[in-house]
């Protein structure tokens, strides 16, 4: 049976969904999207996905031309319709067709899409035993550019940190923001331990902020994990005890190796075991 995509008000097979070479998500990646979990039937965090789609449509003034009510039962609808318990959405709102000019006057209505669909960022050995990663050279977008907390289509930086990794035989890159701090990794927030405190960067450092690096810190309070946010440098993750990378497609998975440097014992750390464990239960069983 064929995928079924929501676009604009319609259930469409996967074949069949498709938006115009006119819109201007495609032309220059102007439109904004969330990235989101569905668990045992229940959307994660709907709310707060929805609110930062919201922001980051704000901030590059785009009027979304639905309500919050109504991009829900999009997306359940479509879950609903492929027969997902537990998936992946994609939701993106473009700026909607226009013409060949950078200017958006002429688009006339912004576009909205549902895709579910599974999702495997790593394999299943890479949760067990961690992921090596190297800080790549790109750096995260400048603030007074386009803010790295608006989630929009225009991911090339993060494309480029994407590739050094690849080049490097990794799975991921860490990204430096434009003062040379700590900011996320191409597609996750990261996290350090040491002396048995989390940390991880302010959403000052040029982060996308997180809804599971926000469960996260939520977690550490809850089950009393020392946990702060702060500004961190190479050295710091060089010398953490542990490490580990957060996001809703990757969920929990720790960091051994950064740029060739074990971290902590190279193997997955008691703090970050006890997180993924935590975040999993949280998410599966209530």
């Amino acid at each position: 049976m064929s995928l079924k995509v929501w676009i604009d008000g319609k259930l469409l097979d996967k074949d069949d969904a498709k938006v115009s070479v006119y819109d201007h998500g495609l032309l220059y990646g102007d439109g904004v999207f969330e990235g989101i979990r569905v668990y045992n039937g229940r959307i994660f965090k709907c709310e707060q996905h929805l609110g930062r789609l919201w922001d980051s449509a704000k901030t590059i003034r785009l009027a979304i031309p639905y309500t919050r009510d109504e991009l829900r039962a999009a997306m359940e609808q479509t879950v609903k319709a492929n027969n997902f318990t537990d998936c992946y959405i994609r939701l993106v709102v473009t700026r909607g067709v226009g013409y060949l000019g950078l200017s958006p006057a002429k688009c006339a209505r912004p576009t909205a899409f549902v895709i579910t669909d599974t999702i495997e960022m790593y394999p299943k050995e890479m949760y067990e035993r961690g992921m090596s990663v190297i800080t790549a050279s790109v750096i995260r977008n400048h603030p007074n550019a386009i803010s790295p907390r608006v989630k929009s289509l225009n991911y090339l930086n993060n494309i480029l940190a994407r590739i050094e990794a690849n080049d490097a035989g990794v799975p991921e890159a860490i990204m430096l923001n434009h003062e040379g701090n700590v900011a996320e990794c191409s597609a996750d927030n990261i996290f350090i331990v040491r002396g048995g405190v989390v940390m991880t960067p302010t959403i000052t450092d040029g982060i996308l902020e997180g809804i599971t690096r926000n469960a996260i810190i939520d977690l550490c309070h809850r089950d009393k994990i020392p946990c702060v946010e702060r500004t961190l440098q190479r050295h710091d993750l060089y010398i953490a005890d542990e490490c580990f990378l957060t996001g809703s497609a990757a969920e929990v998975v720790s960091i051994t190796r950064i740029d060739g440097r074990v971290i902590g014992t190279g193997t997955p750390g008691p703090v970050t075991k006890r997180l993924h464990d935590a975040f999993h239960r949280y998410t599966r069983e209530g």
